[in-house]
């Protein structure tokens, strides 16, 4: 039994004058659709606010041998002084708004919200917390800022979550800031400070008494450390270990005014359905300055 091979077609045949319409017809197609979508997504990045909302740690001096193995082991979510001072320097230069929790919450969360002052309307916003209050990181940021300052002629606003129940203690490696340290950041116009929890409790796990007092006894004594300074401090609150509940979240905004989570995501404002459950970007040391970079200009998904 005989046949004859299949014959095959080129791939490099012309199509023929039939199948030109129909191409033309994709090809419309797939421009019109390429276009349109360019065009959501510019209309959503022009019409959507992002802000990024950073959550730091301890910082820590690559040059500071008491920083270092084996005088102090590593410690999960630990970010060098050296990236941070690159990546704060980027951020100045690029003309981005260092919001305190006060400014994000009068004029992107709060209803009715404040009118963005004219001085802010062409900058990009952003926020930078650093959670626990470790003394390394007070002294570390410290000398940042005050560079900053010194070279560039701006003052950086960063938010500092605190645990009041730490406050001066001293650890076996990593000791805590005192009353005196945050006052002087406050004074010097470079920190806000609000609640982390009284004692670093996970706030789901306790019964609603000992979660209560976590929450006001924290409140009550960032006051007294602080309210002479500024009675908005301890206003706001991060979750210790980012974890929250609906329970969490009814108790909580019997004293603060909105609730801080870590999530991994970006704040959009006008997409958030709680002011109780504000996303965080969780940073630690392997995040690099260019993946810091990329997250402050937003518009990521």
């Amino acid at each position: 039994m005989s046949f004859s091979p299949r014959r095959v077609r080129p791939f490099f045949v012309k199509f023929r004058p039939f199948d030109r319409p129909r191409l033309k017809v994709i090809l419309t197609t797939i421009l019109a659709f390429s276009l349109g979508l360019g065009l959501a997504l510019l209309t959503f990045k022009i019409t959507t606010v992002e802000i990024p909302v950073f959550g730091f740690h301890d910082i820590i001096d690559l040059d500071n041998p008491a920083e270092q193995l084996p005088q102090r082991s590593p410690q999960a979510g630990d970010y060098s002084k050296q990236n941070l001072s690159v990546f704060l320097n980027y951020l100045v230069k690029q003309n981005y708004w260092f919001l305190s929790t006060s400014d994000l919450y009068d004029y992107f969360l709060n209803d009715p919200k404040k009118p963005i002052p004219e001085a802010h309307k062409s900058q990009k916003p952003i926020l930078l917390t650093f959670d626990d209050g470790y003394k390394s990181a007070h002294r570390n940021i410290l000398s940042i800022l005050e560079a900053i300052e010194r070279q560039e002629g701006q003052k950086i606003k960063i938010v500092w979550f605190i645990n009041p129940a730490f406050l001066g203690i001293r650890g076996s490696q990593l000791d805590r800031v005192d009353c005196t340290d945050l006052r002087e950041g406050v004074k010097r116009g470079y920190y806000d400070v609000q609640s982390h929890g009284l004692n670093h409790l996970n706030l789901t796990q306790i019964d609603d008494e000992k979660r209560d007092r976590e929450l006001l006894e924290s409140r009550k004594q960032l006051k007294a450390c602080l309210g002479d300074l500024d009675a908005r401090f301890a206003s706001h609150i991060a979750y210790p270990f980012g974890a929250s509940n609906s329970r969490v979240r009814q108790h909580v905004s019997r004293y603060y005014l909105t609730g801080y989570l870590y999530n991994s995501r970006i704040l959009r404002p006008s997409r958030l359905k709680s002011k109780y459950s504000i996303p965080r970007l969780s940073v630690d040391d392997k995040m690099s300055v260019a993946r810091l970079k990329i997250l402050a200009a937003g518009f990521w998904f």
